[in-house]
């Protein structure tokens, strides 16, 4: 074979080798190619979302999906018994920590007392006292009413008067129309006040406080002196910032009421209002007045430069129970008792509480309060009214009351019960709605449950002359006793 030809014919066969080689990788899918053995791949995604589409599912029957609708919680056949709570309770009561204990349980729906250990015996309520300020302070002011901060004109336009009203939840900025506490702020306030001073052409200002309204003393005689320093209590005042509420190891200003200045003071400043600080003692003007809403000349002496509003007394009241604000409660009952004719003392304001609560028709015999936040050693009560209270509250017909009540700490989850019922007690937990009452040597409980069958339960205990974390321990197997129960 010629040279030429042996050369054209390998060259050729090399080309015949190499494209079957390829075409069997192609094949086999180890070359890229238009012969395959897979099927192809899916298409590149794209930015258009295609039509999803779903298989048709028969929507469940509710005799599949749910058992029938619970019982009427007033159903007779839920009913709690007597015989019932005191096979419930049997174990609990033995235990040491409640050897000389006070304990009542009663049907929250109909009154029924289903236990009653010393009930009518009086003791120290600790913060349980609120229980009987709530409904106190329920009695004077209405579902909705507010508190106002005014700002007045004094003898000339160049002086301003802050007139206190009660509300000690101020914010030192903006106010938040969201929260309980902050509702009202003192910027808004001195944007007002700033806007009427401007249309005048005054931008230097000299401020009084008027504190005729509700004034009292800070602290009470029968609290002990560590308690404004440790922070179990604010001063009572009827100004305060919400920023500077008392709370363990944080204290609050010894004189809110200068505080409070001091803030509003900064506003008109940071507005472009020079401000001189006029002394402590009568306001200039006509002095303020405790009403709804601020009333006053238009213009000159004593009108109106601003006002700014709290959340509801009510609302107030429910965060006093939760936070157990000791100050928070003096304040309310303090201008509660000041609109009723009433001292503003201490020892004044407890009583007119006690006198509140027996024009209900409640039997208060043998109750006695220094204060109405529950501080005082020297206050008396039975847990038997607190049970009365807790029962009146529930019937929904004091709708301040039954909002406060709705405000009490719940086990395992909020304000001071946020710690308890977290153990072997953990059923409880958002089930239960109380009060709690600590003192050394007196501790208390009184709230509500619902039970396993649905019905609702008011207990009241209190223990005298045992260490605290005992006592707690043995009140919330009480409370978890009567839950788990069914105490039919």
């Amino acid at each position: 074979m010629p040279r030429r030809r042996w050369y054209a014919w390998a060259v050729g066969w090399s080309l015949v080798t190499i494209v079957l080689g390829y075409a069997v990788l192609d094949v086999a899918d180890a070359a890229p190619g238009v012969l395959t053995m897979r099927p192809l791949p899916p298409p590149a995604p794209t930015e258009t979302v295609a039509t999803r589409t779903l298989p048709v599912v028969a929507q469940p029957s509710l005799r599949a999906s749910a058992g029938p609708v619970l019982p009427s919680l007033a159903g007779a056949t839920a009913a709690p018994s007597g015989a019932g709570v005191a096979r419930a309770l049997a174990a609990v009561r033995a235990l040491p920590a409640l050897k000389d204990s006070a304990l009542v349980v009663r049907d929250g729906q109909t009154g029924e007392v289903l236990l009653d250990q010393r009930g009518d015996q009086p003791r120290i309520p600790a913060s349980t006292t609120k229980l009987l300020s709530a409904t106190a302070i329920g009695q004077t002011f209405a579902p909705d009413e507010t508190l106002h901060t005014v700002v007045r004109e004094g003898d000339s336009p160049d002086e301003v008067v802050l007139v206190a009203g009660g509300d000690s939840l101020l914010n030192p900025g903006k106010g938040d129309p969201q929260s309980v506490a902050g509702r009202a702020g003192l910027r808004d306030l001195a944007q007002q006040v700033v806007a009427r001073l401007s249309a005048q052409g005054i931008r230097r200002v000299t401020l009084y406080v008027d504190e005729t309204y509700a004034d009292g003393p800070r602290t009470a005689p029968t609290w002990a002196p560590t308690f404004l320093g440790d922070g179990i209590t604010g001063a009572v005042a009827m100004l305060g910032l919400s920023t500077q509420r008392a709370s363990g190891g944080h204290p609050g200003p010894a004189d809110p009421v200068a505080a409070v200045r001091s803030a509003f003071a900064h506003q008109l400043g940071s507005l472009g209002v020079t401000v001189r600080l006029a002394p402590r003692g009568r306001a200039p003007g006509v002095p303020g007045s405790p009403g709804p809403t601020p009333t006053a000349p238009t213009t000159g002496p004593g009108s109106v430069l601003g006002s700014v509003e709290s959340a509801p007394v009510r609302e107030q009241l429910a965060l006093a129970l939760t936070d157990s604000d000791n100050a928070l409660t003096e304040v309310l009952a303090r201008q509660a008792a000041y609109r009723s004719g009433a001292g503003t003392a201490f020892a004044q304001v407890g009583s007119w509480v006690v006198s509140q609560v027996a024009a209900l028709g409640l039997d208060t015999r043998g109750v006695t309060l220094s204060d109405a936040s529950g501080l005082s050693r020297q206050n008396r009560v039975r847990a038997r009214l607190l049970s009365d209270v807790l029962v009146l509250g529930y019937d929904g017909r004091h709708p301040v009351l039954r909002q406060a009540l709705d405000g009490l700490p719940i086990g395992g989850l909020t304000g001071t019960l946020a710690d308890r019922f977290t153990g072997a007690a953990h059923d409880v937990a958002g089930r239960a709605r109380a009060k709690t009452g600590t003192l050394t040597g007196a501790n208390a409980l009184a709230g509500s449950v619902v039970d396993d069958s649905g019905r609702l339960l008011v207990f009241v205990g209190m223990v005298a002359g045992v260490g605290t974390n005992e006592a707690r321990a043995a009140l919330d197997r009480f409370v978890a006793a009567i839950a788990s129960c069914g105490c039919r």
